[in-house]
């Protein structure tokens, strides 16, 4: 699952995009549109400036905005920034692979094996996904069969 961190980013980032180009949106319109603690926000939209993906401006006029188009941001890049892989298991992550303790030998191991698949399909679907594309919502939980 995404930490909450992850999630919060996420739907900041897509607040950004959706400002881009309008100049610097400050930090409380964000956490208030996207119902993030302030606190945590300034956390995450910190971390996401030393990665190069948000700019921000301080003072009166000041705020935050995207570094970069969003069409120059995927899903996948976003999540790895703040995960540091997309994998499930640390077996599995291309850029931040480690043996898992109390395992079998990688090359024995069929977990790894099918998570390795999770992780490529999971990365080719985020990262054919920008930042930049319309996202249609889902029905909410419970509502599907009222379609």
């Amino acid at each position: 699952m995404l930490s909450q961190k992850t999630r919060y980013a996420i739907r900041a980032m897509q607040h950004l995009a959706d400002k881009y180009g309008q100049g610097p949106v400050p930090l409380t319109e964000i956490a208030e549109a996207q119902n993030i603690p302030a606190k945590f926000l300034t956390v995450i939209l910190s971390e996401l400036t030393r990665f190069g993906v948000v700019a921000s401006q301080r003072g009166k006029d000041g705020g935050y905005w995207l570094g970069v188009s969003p069409i120059d941001i995927t899903y996948g890049d976003l999540i790895r920034v703040m995960r540091g892989s997309l994998a499930l298991v640390p077996c599995a992550s291309r850029f931040a692979h480690e043996t898992c303790k109390n395992c079998l030998e990688e090359k024995d191991c069929r977990t790894r094996a099918l998570m390795l698949q999770v992780r490529d399909a999971t990365a080719s679907l985020l990262d054919g996904i920008r930042l930049s594309d319309p996202i249609e919502l889902a029905p909410a939980a419970g509502d599907e069969g009222n379609l």
